[in-house]
């Protein structure tokens, strides 16, 4: 049985050059659980927990009807009230923004033969045999990004701000602006990777 890797079969998706380039982004769904607050705490290492369980639980469930799947990396979609805090770019707002005001959907992509009645049969299973209440949360999610700008930052989140006014200055010479939320594709385990050698696709809608 051939297991099938979206991370091979939408390359283009999965990867991203050091410089920021145009990429066009097709519609695509996924596992997800939204959020608010400190990725460094205990809520967001809870969400991250219920999501993979499910993801995993999904797999083996497909690969018993034969259509196994590699689970995809972990993607993050970024957001704050923008009415309290006035920031122009995603570069001033990754310094000026509370880490705690950050709003949050946690995603993996799923092929697309995975059904919203597969999710709940994965998300039941696993709610009854981990008791993680958070699963409950999940939800099938769809989203069609198109236009974005985007470029692999390499190294530790707090030297991201450096690749976002890249994407920033990239914008302005092409006379681009914002057409949705920061994206966020997480290439490396940052549970067990060193910061210095972390792979991130920092992705932004444009128009």
């Amino acid at each position: 049985m051939e297991k099938l890797d979206l991370a091979r079969q939408y390359r283009h998706y999965f990867t991203a050059k050091p410089e920021p380039a145009l990429v066009t982004i097709e519609a695509a769904q996924f596992l997800s659980i939204t959020g608010k607050g400190d990725p460094s705490g205990a809520s967001f290492k809870k969400h991250i927990e219920a999501l993979y369980s499910t993801a995993y639980r999904l797999k083996f469930a497909c690969k018993a009807r034969n259509k196994d799947f590699v689970v995809s990396k972990l993607e993050g979609l970024w957001w704050f009230d923008e009415s309290r805090f006035n920031v122009q770019t995603a570069a001033e707002a990754s310094q000026k923004v509370p880490r705690s005001e950050w709003e949050y959907r946690l995603l993996i992509r799923l092929p697309g033969f995975i059904t919203k009645k597969d999710v709940q049969e994965s998300q039941a299973a696993v709610l009854l045999k981990k008791q993680l209440i958070d699963v409950q949360f999940l939800e099938l999610f769809h989203m069609e990004e198109g236009l974005c700008v985007q470029l692999l930052h390499r190294g530790p989140f707090a030297t991201e701000p450096e690749s976002l006014e890249k994407i920033t200055a990239f914008m302005n010479v092409q006379n681009l602006t914002r057409n949705g939320v920061h994206h966020e594709i997480y290439l490396s385990d940052f549970n067990k990777t060193a910061p210095e050698n972390l792979k991130t696709i920092l992705r932004e809608p444009v128009q």
